[in-house]
């Protein structure tokens, strides 16, 4: 009846059992908190049910800081593993459950914390900088985001019931076969990722809708800020590669499911089939998270240097350059599984040309800065954090596009070192300096500076720490995925030396948590009274912070800068108020969600009744969602009038 589930899903394992009983005690007490203080039905009126794109960023926001959580406590158990433990009689990881945590690790921090923290800002800035009171599918936009809380529920699931992949974040086979992995772990991979992808999906068709459509008057393809212009091309790279993703996981899982043999090595099939296809998807991927992080950057340089962005069209250039290279260069990923030297001197000169566009952005922000007002502020820090360690990166990308230097370093710590110069200096640190730029204008009050410089520096100095070591070890011959190792190779030392830094990573999230924590007391005295960074585009044109209706009347814009503009040209924002609709809320987002994670559930441990029930139910939910009739809020003029006022009698 319940397939393969039974009492040996349970965990049996110290590490695992303290790991869920910590988590579930966390999770026991936020749910009787909420119940105390009576909550639920706020909750599900004004949050879940929510289709107010601000909202659900924030929720986004939420589900990404609690994955990065678990992503650095990860980073912690195999920091400490390779560092002390393998070398002691204290070895607690055995190297089945070191291989989950690594791949466990790398799945989180790329399709949970960083999408989930590039979705977060796209439903939080977009709509505003474009002038659109909201996007062009709200509830759609309510769906994928519980697609994606669905795969995160999937991702955390695995710790309590069965296990977790421990074929890598990527997932090869034949590793990933019935043959070398017959349990659950590989079925939880592919359905949170198929869940979480499908909802990045209809995330991208969302949003270039948006902006291609609800643009405000006089807003053309060329005054949209660089920020909009980031996700244009990260939503089209969404558009193009998720469906590879969505196929390519489909295949692996009949393979898995129902014996077909797309990926094996006999009965036609071929497992680099898959390498091509899982690489075809992973490296756009790489520039989706990225460019976001680059256009954030690209917003705040000017504001806190008090100069124009220098060369926005060669910025606009460089990310569709950037954008349409990515496609080219997926196999440089593989460049010694054979494909020849023709196929990889094209591949690597293909990945060297992209380094060209990358530049041009690279000095387009440091001649803003040359000659300008600049204020070191932590958004200011985080982007020079960004430059140090991204160029690093950026360079050692350049290296490993040599076909030569690739088969010496390839798959060795001197790759991980690479991959996370780019993923955590210009994805995670992009996305801090944008938290820290915006979130006056969403919450009314200040993070607290100096905390958020003290954790700027905590993270740029613990990366390096972290992550320079890693180099050396690659050279050394150090591979990925290494749980233990010989001790007369000499790695221990500089394992330690990347061990302190992942410490002080760690003392840096602490501070980003007691800088939150602190703010919010505090926030009566850092409570923002007007425009407090002066900002230039047109999202800071509305409230502080920021109503349900964005925008008392859709603004006219003739300028890039419109908000900059706007002020100094002393002209005043739009104040003719109207009567507001906006769409009123509804269940349907959440309810696709629990049913599909329901359904993938039922499939990882194939309860087929459970598969045909819930099944059924998602097809009819998400037919009827459709039937809805398309209901409306309407919020009067004379209570913008009421609100507006409120508003200007507490900033008085």
């Amino acid at each position: 009846m319940f397939g393969r589930l039974s009492l040996d899903a349970f965990p049996t394992d110290i590490i695992t059992i303290g790991g869920v009983a910590s988590g579930g005690a966390v999770v026991l007490a936020i749910l009787a908190f909420i119940t105390y203080k009576k909550k639920w039905r706020y909750l599900w009126n004004e949050w879940f049910t929510s289709l107010d794109p601000k909202k659900i960023g924030t929720m986004y926001a939420i589900v990404a800081a609690i994955m990065l959580l678990r992503g650095v406590a990860d980073a912690v158990m195999i920091r400490a593993q390779q560092a002390v433990l393998s070398q002691t009689d204290l070895n607690l990881i055995d190297s089945d459950m070191f291989q989950q945590v690594f791949s466990a690790h790398g799945t989180i921090m790329i399709f949970f914390v960083a999408m989930g923290g590039m979705f977060a800002f796209i439903n939080w800035i977009v709509p505003l900088q474009i002038g659109a009171r909201d996007v062009a599918f709200p509830l759609l936009n309510s769906i994928s985001f519980w697609l994606f809380a669905g795969g995160m529920v999937l991702m955390n699931l695995s710790l309590a019931l069965g296990e977790f992949s421990g074929a890598g974040w990527l997932a090869y086979p034949p590793l990933s076969g019935l043959e070398y992995s017959p349990g659950t772990g590989v079925d939880y991979w592919i359905w949170s990722l198929q869940i979480a992808g499908v909802g990045s999906l209809l995330s991208g068709v969302n949003f270039l809708t948006t902006i291609f459509t609800m643009r405000a008057k006089g807003m053309t393809l060329m005054k949209m800020p660089v920020f909009t212009w980031s996700i244009v091309t990260s939503m089209l790279l969404v558009a193009f590669v998720f469906p590879i993703l969505t196929v390519t996981l489909t295949l692996l899982g009949l393979d898995r499911l129902i014996g077909t043999h797309f990926f094996t090595s006999d009965l036609g099939g071929n497992p680099m089939m898959y390498i091509n296809l899982i690489w075809a998807w992973g490296h756009p991927e790489v520039y989706i998270l990225v460019l976001p992080a680059f256009g954030i950057f690209s917003e705040l340089v000017p504001v806190f240097s008090r100069k124009k962005l220098f060369g926005y069209k060669s910025m606009v250039f460089a990310l569709s350059s950037i954008m349409l290279l990515s496609f080219m260069v997926w196999l440089h990923h593989f460049f010694t599984m054979g494909a020849g030297a023709n196929v990889n001197a094209f591949f690597g000169i293909t990945t060297m040309l992209i380094a060209v566009p990358t530049g041009v952005k690279v000095f387009n922000w440091i001649f803003t800065m040359w000659r300008g007002k600049v204020k070191f502020t932590s958004s200011m820090i985080w982007f020079m954090g960004f430059a140090i360690t991204f160029t690093i990166g950026g360079l050692t990308g350049v290296m490993l596009a040599v076909p030569g230097i690739d088969f010496q370093v390839h798959n060795s710590l001197f790759l991980v070192a690479h991959f996370h110069n780019m993923i955590i200096g210009g994805v995670v640190f992009g996305f801090f300096a944008g938290l820290t730029y915006w979130w006056p204008k969403f919450t009314g009050w200040k993070l607290h500076e100096g905390l958020g410089k003290i954790a700027a520096w905590l993270w740029i100095v613990g990366f390096l720490v972290a992550f320079l070591p890693l180099y050396a070890l690659g050279f050394m011959g150090a591979v990925r995925r290494l749980d233990d190792y010989d001790p007369s190779f000499g790695w221990q030392s500089l394992f330690i030396v990347a061990g302190i830094g992942v410490m002080i990573i760690g003392l840096g999230v602490v501070t980003q948590i007691t800088q939150i924590g602190y703010s919010w007391l505090k926030r009566k005295q850092l409570k923002v009274n007007s425009d407090p960074w002066d900002g230039r585009t047109l999202e800071w044109a509305t409230p502080t912070p920021v109503p349900d209706y964005s925008f008392a009347k859709l603004p006219i814009v003739s300028d890039r800068d419109a908000w900059w503009e706007m002020k100094h040209a002393k002209t005043k924002v739009p104040t003719k108020y109207e009567d507001i609709e906006i769409p009123k809320n509804t269940g349907y987002g959440v309810y696709i969600g629990l049913l599909s994670t329901i359904v993938a559930f039922s499939i990882i441990w194939h309860i087929w009744w459970l598969v045909i029930l819930s099944g059924v139910a998602l097809v009819v939910v998400a037919i009827s969602s459709t039937l809805r009739e398309k209901t409306e809020r309407v919020i009067t003029a004379a209570d913008i009038i009421a609100i507006e006022g409120k508003r200007q009698r507490s900033v008085l």
